[in-house]
């Protein structure tokens, strides 16, 4: 009798240390999700606000309207952009971070890093500030006598890339580096010693063991990259919408926030699939070839 009332103890012990963190889970994420996706069914009259009726009309809105079409594909191409980006620059920076010696690397880690440590709202005025006719990228480039006119980066689909991946990038970096720390170097040694070429000992032997890291860092950035609002809000303007955007103005500008609750829930379904479908196409990749 003894042995079942410390056994079940034991069993229930984890329940108890984790009731704190599995409280503030549900109160701060799964139940406002829960409350937003109750709101996307209710009806909205222009003159009456929020009605208590249920209804999918929003939902049928979103999906019958070209418009909302051209929305969610502008967002999952910027997303895409700033992951392949990210990737571009991120992991050969990471790998040149790894073989720098002290205290550089501490000294470029926190350069790269740097993004992190400011608003997202002074990092966006930052960069329009840089981006703009009179600003330093079109000084830069006029001085060099690259351009005659204006570059336009600011209210373009470029300048939202090129700022949201340097937002984004420490998250890139922190995965890689992740996975660098783990990387044996006498493994890299020993294909060098071999005969390899340089690029054939990255290909076969350094990216298979980094690969995790860059898989895992391109579903963070895509993930922050599709749900990003002030970057896209500041330098996007008001025409160069994305779902955040849209949402947004869907709740403060035309108060009508059972469509902006389902452009949120639509959004979050879209991440939560892609990210799913991905772990799932990674998993039967890693299965094929530890079986071959």
């Amino acid at each position: 009798m003894a042995e079942a009332t410390i056994g079940s103890r034991a069993g229930s012990a984890p329940w108890f240390l984790s009731a704190p963190a599995l409280l503030l889970f549900l109160g701060l994420l799964v139940i406002p999700l829960a409350l937003t996706a109750v709101l996307s069914f209710h009806s909205f009259d222009g003159t009456r606000g929020v009605l208590p009726d249920f209804t999918a009309r929003n939902y049928l809105e979103v999906f019958s309207d070209p418009y909302y079409y051209e929305i969610f594909l502008r967002t999952a191409g910027l997303a895409l952009a700033v992951t392949l980006l990210s990737v571009l620059f991120g992991v050969p920076e990471t790998i040149i971070l790894s073989r720098m010696k002290a205290p550089w690397r501490g000294i470029f880690l926190i350069v790269i890093l740097g993004p992190l440590l400011v608003s997202v709202v002074v990092r966006t005025l930052g960069w329009a500030i840089l981006m703009g006719n009179n600003g330093l990228i079109n000084a830069g480039l006029k001085a060099l006598g690259l351009t005659d006119e204006p570059v336009r980066l600011l209210f373009t689909m470029t300048g939202v890339v090129i700022a949201l991946t340097h937002v984004l990038m420490p998250f890139m970096v922190i995965s890689v580096w992740a996975s660098l720390q783990k990387l044996d170097p006498q493994v890299e040694n020993a294909g060098l010693s071999f005969g390899a070429a340089p690029f054939t000992v990255f290909r076969r032997v350094i990216l298979p063991q980094i690969l995790p890291g860059i898989l895992s860092g391109g579903i963070i950035v895509f993930a922050l990259a599709a749900s990003a609002f002030a970057t896209p809000a500041i330098l996007g303007g008001r025409r160069l919408k994305v779902v955040a955007t849209a949402a947004y103005d869907e709740f403060l500008s035309t108060l009508n926030w059972p469509l902006g609750a389902s452009i949120a829930i639509l959004l979050l379904i879209a991440n939560v699939i892609v990210i799913a479908g991905f772990n799932r196409w990674l998993e039967r990749r890693y299965a094929q070839v530890f079986e071959g």
